[in-house]
């Protein structure tokens, strides 16, 4: 009975958090690549797997606003703190480690090899996806791959990310287990670019409150909070 009562606050408080979450206005323009553009904007605004009167990607999907942010180092001064995301890519850094833009068919074993470097991720099994190797990658026009390379320019973690609108999103990333800090540098260093580059209000990291807490919490440290996206195509 304790259990029950303690679901279900937890559930409570879940529910009034997301309805103190601020909006944010997120729209897909055609004009950037018309197939995926729509068909991304279908995804997203399809029901929700277990929630059929919400959107799937509506409440509580983890932003953060570019906007805020004059420049990279005020990015990077809003997540300093200890176990904040700063430390994490200081320490990739200061082992060697660096982001570039990759073009993936020169990394197709590497990422077969990352993709298949453990069974589960977060609790749940590797989709199959990840487990057939795929021998060439298309290039889409709205979309930048991005790699952390060793000292030995290895390829460690991979991201695919998409230029929608007025936001970017995380189409995938992925990369080895270690205590180095990469994961951090991918996405920390790919943030900082996008503000640079000014292009869009927000970047997206999927959802908040699907995730389990070691990638709540990753995605806290990192600068994402959650919003309710409501969606438009123009």
């Amino acid at each position: 009975m304790t259990t029950l009562l303690s679901t279900l606050s937890d559930h409570l408080a879940t529910v009034r958090q997301m309805l103190r979450l601020p909006v944010a206005h997120l729209f897909f323009d055609e004009a950037i690549a018309p197939v995926n553009v729509r068909s991304t904007y279908r995804y997203y605004t399809k029901r929700h797997p277990r929630y059929k009167i919400i959107q799937h990607k509506s409440w509580g999907a983890a932003l953060i606003d570019l906007q805020r942010f004059n420049n990279r180092n005020d990015y990077f001064d809003s997540i300093k703190g200890r176990n904040w995301g700063a430390q994490h890519i200081k320490r990739a850094r200061t082992r060697g480690y660096r982001l570039a833009e990759i073009e993936r068919n020169d990394y197709v074993d590497a990422i077969f090899d990352i993709n298949t470097s453990v069974e589960a991720r977060q609790g749940r099994a590797m989709d199959q996806t990840y487990l057939e190797k795929q021998q060439c990658f298309d290039k889409l026009v709205n979309f930048r791959y991005y790699g952390v390379l060793s000292p030995d320019n290895r390829l460690v973690a991979y991201a695919n990310v998409g230029h929608y609108g007025n936001f970017h999103a995380f189409e995938r990333l992925i990369g080895y287990r270690n205590n180095d800090g990469i994961m951090h540098l991918l996405v920390g260093d790919i943030t900082a670019g996008l503000i640079d580059q000014g292009l869009a209000h927000y970047l997206m990291y999927d959802t908040y409150f699907g995730a389990l807490p070691g990638l709540r919490q990753f995605k806290t440290m990192l600068g994402f909070t959650p919003y309710r996206a409501l969606y438009h195509l123009r």
